[in-house]
This record gives structure tokens, C-alpha cells and sequence, in this order.
């Protein structure tokens, strides 16, 4: 394609893809077409500057970054030739609260690239129709903190399912809120550093540059100019304290924690424990990595990762706490390659008791029996059908059986199979197809089924089913969990509006962690999220933590021991 017209508006000149953008300022009048173009020179540096007028000649090619992405146009082996300097700049386009339409994209039920444009309509539509032009926010709220790659995410409906930290709350399938850009910069980080935001912070005043995309997180905008980070009100606030007549039990994904990590990822999280979480009296860990952490050399155990976590903790000021697990076999978890992660339990014996009956190991299956003092497990801990093709590479739950003030407590911690299989929001695909549900699915069925054993053997055992479910509170996965009544989500039951959440995924605020508890405990639990990691930048996980306390001084059956 030859006799390219328009002005420089941007230029990359970092990384393996440099290139520069320039806009047509006259354009062709049809809101379905982009008035820009991307230059791609590669790992060379190209010799323009923003403001120059191009006459640009290539040939056109659409990069697609993975299967189910969207492709985005760029020119390619091109030439140009500078006509003048120094131009002024097509204005950009405000991105505000009634700038992307609100609907993601039709509900097609496969690529939508087969559909004609519709970009008033659907808000996917809208960025292709934008791609490579210039584009601004405005004071523009931030909902997803700065992450490790530079990157942060703001909103443009600051108003629309918000949180009380000033995130944006998910909530359902139906609205993904569309008013989310992630922004990153083609600024020398030397000169102007990338904020380090959290949410509820704020890009004061104008940040603008070309509409990029890129598979992690889909359309963007490559900033030219970064307002001015404005920090928030954001504190980490500590849960309350559990009161004597209560029972503490916690969740916490530690995020890959392996033993050969450094002091101070454990000690960050022992600050955790301690300031924040209330030093729970029984918390079930998700993602302890064996003792030679992420390295694959044939090492499952994990007490030297399990011992320097209770030993920060306890060097923290907080419980002496001891633990329980069941080592995986190699490499049949799945998590990172050598990892070999797996769930695990700590308790404070000055508070709880384990009930340990032997024989629990990586492919004996946990059942319910009776005991001397009435329903009790084969083993504890244990695991839940470990050879179940349910758990293929995937972290297989741990069942244990816990006494504490005179109470049997039986909890299920779990790490269901991730999403990483999923189309994602921004892709070509509408709706975006979840492939890794149905393993989930079959998860689910098998905890639930062990859950009716249990309540079928006793109706009244107080039950706890919790942990990293990697799934939604309006899932399927869930339905199957808490489907009529038999388990209780708290988060749902006990949170106000848009409370819902303990993780945040492309500006989203969402809950992929719960704890579910049986009838005989559903009205006498108090629940809380720890909110310490997800909206900030310098979390030591990506995980929330959460807080359930059970009252015993309260009884839905009165005698139960």
C-alpha cells in the first residue's frame, strides 16, 4: 500500500517491537474505520519525531499476539518519507462515561471479526474502530493497581458497580464493565517513572497516547503523557480480634510460597498474620511449594517451606502455629513445573487440637466413618479421590478434623483448576468460551459429594469448604457447591454491595476465594476479607485473605459437641 497521509503521533522506541503511529487528521468520515496506522520497524529505532508529516508506503499485515486474541493492523517492511515538522496533533479522543458503549460485544457465539463494526453498540467494536488513533482520560480513577510489568487500570464510569476501596466490582457474566482501559507508557521510565498506584489513587489531569493491544489485557493506551498520580485514602485495615467463645478459621493463597524463597517473603507474610489477619486460630494455605521451591529436581516434601513460615510468624509476635499437609507426587499437581504445590493446614495448639488418624498419603482417599465419639474421617488428614481424573495436574483437597472449645469442626481446603484455559474478555470469541470450568465442575462435584457424606452421617457436624476456588460467586462451580442450601457462602449472605471480592484481574474486582459453611453453622458465623494484597502494588500476594469466626456460644442444635 502506498501514498500512507498523516502526522506522527507516538513513537516506541524500546523493545523488540519498535515502531512509531501516525494518524490521517483529515480522515475518510465512516466511524467504523481508524484514521491510524502502526509502523512496526522492529528492533530498529525509526527516524521521525512526533509532529512529523509522513507520506508512509508498506505492505499491511494484521499481528495476532496468540490464538483467541484480537489482531491489530500494522504496516510492515514499510518506507516513508518526512514532509515537514513540527505539525500539531489530531486532538484525542475523550474516553468518558458515555464514550464506550456499555455492552462488550453481540452475543455471536463465535469470532466476531465476522461482523460488521458496530462501535456506538459494543464497546470491542469501539476500539477496533479506534486502533493506533490517539485517545485520553480525564482525571481518570485508578481501579487496577501498577503491577509488575508497568501497567496500571483506570475507569471511565468511576459511578458504575463500584467498590468501597473505589474499585469496580464483578459481578456477573453480563456486565464486564467496559469503562476499564489499562494504560502503560512509551515514556523513558528514567525520566518519568511509571506511578506505583493502588486503587482509589488517581491520574489527575490528562493521559493520552495511541490504542494498543496486547493479549495481556487487550485494548490500551500507550501513554504519551501520564497525568499526575494522586494517591488515595487506601489503608490496609486489620480484621477484628477473635473473641474468646470464637472459632478462627482463615483462607490464604501464599502465592507460589516454596522454601527456598527468601526471608522476606516470609516475613511479609507473617506481618500478615499478625497485623492484619488476627493470627486465626486454623488457616488453610494454598500454593505451598515444596522445600527446593520452583526447582525440578524430584523434592515433595515441604516442612522446611511450612517450618520457616511458622517460625516468621511466631518471630512476628504471633501464634506458635503447627501444621499438617499431605506431599503431592511429583509434578502431578500441576502449579509451576518442580513446585509441586499443594494445600496445607496450620492450627495453634493453644487453641485447637488435630485430630490425627494415620495413613493419609497422596492417593488414599479420604472417607467418612464412625468413631468412638461419633462421625469422624479414615483419615486426617486427608485427601478427597486423589486419583479421580477430576485432579488431573490440578491441587487435590485437604480434609482435616479439628477440635476446638468443645467443638468438632471439619474443614475442606481447597485450590480448584485455574482459569487459564479461558478466552478472555477482549477476545475474538463472544461470549468468551470458559474451557476450564468443566474440570472445575467435576471438582466441585466430588467436594460436594464428600460434603453430603459427612451431613448425611451428621446433619449437624459443623463444616467449612473454603479456599482458592478460582471461580465466581455467580458460578456454576459454585452453584454446585451451595446449590439447595446445604453449604452457605458468607460473602454473599453477609457483605453489603459490591463487597464481594478479594482479587483484582484487569481492573476487575472479583472473588475467586471462599468460605462456604454447612446450616448447622450459617447463623452463628461473623465474616470478614482482609483487604492487604489485591489493591495494592506492593502486595505479597494476589490473594486476599479472609476471616471466618464461629460463635459457640450459638447453636442451631443444641448438645452438639
Amino acid at each position: 500500500m502506498t501514498g500512507l497521509p498523516g502526522v506522527v503521533t507516538a513513537v516506541n522506541a524500546f523493545g523488540s517491537a519498535r515502531g512509531f503511529w501516525f494518524q490521517d487528521t483529515e480522515g475518510d468520515g465512516d466511524p467504523r474505520t481508524s484514521e491510524a496506522l502502526f509502523v512496526l520497524t522492529g528492533s530498529t529505532t525509526p527516524d521521525v519525531a512526533v509532529g512529523d508529516e509522513v507520506l508512509a508506503a508498506g505492505q499491511v499485515g494484521e499481528y495476532r499476539p496468540q490464538a483467541g486474541a484480537q489482531t491489530t493492523t500494522q504496516l510492515e517492511k514499510a518506507r516513508w518519507t518526512t514532509l515537514s515538522r513540527g505539525n500539531d496533533l489530531p486532538e484525542a479522543v475523550l474516553l468518558d462515561a458515555d464514550t464506550i458503549p456499555e455492552a462488550l460485544a453481540p452475543d455471536h457465539g463465535g469470532d466476531v471479526t465476522e461482523l460488521e463494526l458496530r462501535p456506538d453498540e459494543y464497546a470491542l467494536d469501539f476500539w477496533a474502530a479506534h486502533e493506533h488513533m490517539t485517545v485520553r482520560v480525564e482525571d481518570a480513577p485508578v481501579v487496577g493497581a501498577t503491577d509488575g510489568y508497568h501497567a496500571l487500570w483506570v475507569t471511565t464510569r468511576p459511578d458504575r458497580n463500584p467498590t468501597p476501596n473505589g474499585g469496580v466490582h464483578y459481578g456477573s457474566y453480563d456486565d464486564p464493565n467496559t469503562g476499564r482501559v489499562k494504560i502503560e507508557s512509551l515514556l523513558d521510565r528514567d525520566v518519568r517513572p511509571f506511578p506505583k498506584a493502588d486503587v482509589g489513587d488517581t491520574l489527575a489531569g490528562v493521559t493520552e497516547g495511541p490504542v494498543s493491544y496486547s493479549r495481556f489485557g487487550g485494548y490500551l493506551i500507550r501513554a504519551t503523557s501520564l497525568g499526575e498520580h494522586v494517591p488515595g485514602d487506601l489503608e490496609r485495615v486489620p480484621v477484628r480480634d477473635t473473641a474468646r467463645h470464637e472459632i478462627g478459621v482463615a483462607t490464604y493463597n501464599v502465592e507460589n510460597l516454596g522454601g527456598a524463597d527468601d526471608q522476606a517473603d516470609f516475613d511479609a507474610l507473617a506481618e500478615g498474620f499478625v497485623s492484619y489477619l488476627g493470627s486465626p486460630d486454623i488457616v488453610g494455605l494454598e500454593e505451598i511449594q515444596d522445600n527446593s521451591s520452583e526447582t525440578d529436581d524430584g523434592v515433595v516434601a515441604a516442612d522446611v517451606t511450612l517450618d520457616r513460615l511458622v517460625d516468621a510468624i511466631a518471630a512476628a509476635g504471633g501464634p506458635a502455629y503447627e501444621w499438617r499437609e499431605i506431599s503431592p507426587e511429583d509434578k502431578k499437581d500441576g502449579g509451576v513445573p518442580g513446585g509441586n504445590i499443594r494445600n496445607a493446614f496450620l492450627f495453634d495448639p493453644a487453641r485447637v487440637q488435630f485430630v490425627d488418624v494415620e495413613g493419609g498419603d497422596a492417593t488414599t482417599p479420604v472417607e467418612v466413618v464412625e468413631g468412638e465419639r461419633g462421625v469422624g474421617l479414615s483419615v486426617s488428614p486427608g485427601r478427597i479421590a486423589p486419583t479421580d481424573e477430576a485432579w488431573n495436574s490440578s491441587r487435590k483437597p485437604l480434609v482435616g478434623h479439628f477440635r476446638a472449645l468443645n467443638r468438632d469442626v471439619y474443614v475442606v481446603t481447597n485450590h480448584f483448576n485455574a482459569k487459564g484455559g479461558d478466552e478472555s474478555l477482549h477476545g475474538v470469541n463472544q461470549p468468551p468460551r470458559r474451557t476450564s470450568e468443566t474440570q472445575r465442575h467435576r471438582q466441585a462435584t466430588l467436594v460436594r459429594e464428600f460434603a453430603d457424606d459427612l451431613l448425611a452421617a451428621d446433619p449437624d457436624a459443623n463444616l467449612v469448604v473454603m479456599g482458592d476456588l478460582n471461580d465466581f460467586q455467580f458460578s456454576t462451580t459454585l452453584d454446585i457447591l451451595t446449590g439447595d442450601g446445604t453449604l452457605t457462602n458468607p460473602m454473599v449472605d453477609l457483605l453489603g454491595e459490591g463487597e464481594g471480592y478479594n482479587y483484582v484481574f484487569d481492573g476487575n474486582s472479583q472473588a475467586l476465594d471462599h468460605i462456604l459453611v454447612n446450616g448447622a453453622l450459617a447463623g452463628r458465623v461473623d465474616y470478614e476479607i482482609a483487604r492487604i494484597n489485591s489493591e495494592f502494588h506492593d502486595q505479597v500476594s494476589d490473594h486476599d485473605p479472609q476471616v471466618l469466626r464461629i460463635d459457640t456460644r450459638r447453636s442451631t442444635s443444641p448438645g452438639r459437641r
